[in-house]
């Protein structure tokens, strides 16, 4: 139970950190701002015991740790973009050590997936790998190059809504394909 609790502490908090941040920087020095990304870390390091999570935690802690030295948004506008390089290697490892992380999520559902399930699950995980590159660029570059609104409005809302995107096209696709094995 408590990690559960833990678990959709850390959804909440990583989900609204964009917006929090951008309230937050007028009225507060980023120093006291580390302190979100600071729970955020312990959050996750205290939800996982997988090393490529407990890095997370630690890049995590490192940008916080830079905010509170330097006093400084910057580390803290890096968080989403370390998020999406994250994934984007939970993605990448799992297409060279099968089974992908899609496959994963779909047998929990249907755990005799078909060859030809497992063939598209490969592909969906290739499709993520290519949207975190993409998410995570634009994130960085909002980070470096773009002021604190448009920095908030891409990673709070923007990648949020192209996340979604995917997954309802995706899920489109899936029953497309799902229709016509059937009638085969």
């Amino acid at each position: 139970m408590a990690n559960r609790v833990r678990a959709a502490l850390f959804i909440a908090l990583s989900l609204a950190y964009p917006l929090v941040v951008y309230l937050a920087l007028g009225r507060f020095e980023p120093r006291w701002l580390a302190l979100l990304l600071m729970a955020l870390a312990l959050l996750r390091a205290l939800a996982t015991r997988q090393p490529v999570w407990l890095a997370a935690a630690g890049g995590a802690a490192v940008l916080a740790a830079l905010t509170t030295v330097f006093n400084d948004a910057l580390p803290l506008k890096l968080y989403p973009a370390l998020v999406n390089a994250v994934m984007l290697v939970v993605f990448a490892v799992s297409l060279r050590f099968p089974p992908t992380v899609v496959e994963r999520i779909a047998r929990v559902s249907e755990p005799d997936l078909p060859a030809r399930a497992v063939v598209y699950t490969r592909r969906v995980t290739q499709v993520w790998c290519v949207f975190f590159i993409f998410n995570g660029a634009l994130a960085l570059a909002t980070a470096l190059w773009t002021t604190d609104r448009v920095w908030a409005l891409y990673n709070g809302g923007i990648a949020y809504l192209l996340m979604g995107a995917l997954f309802a096209g995706e899920w489109l696709v899936r029953q497309r394909v799902r229709a016509a094995h059937r009638h085969e």
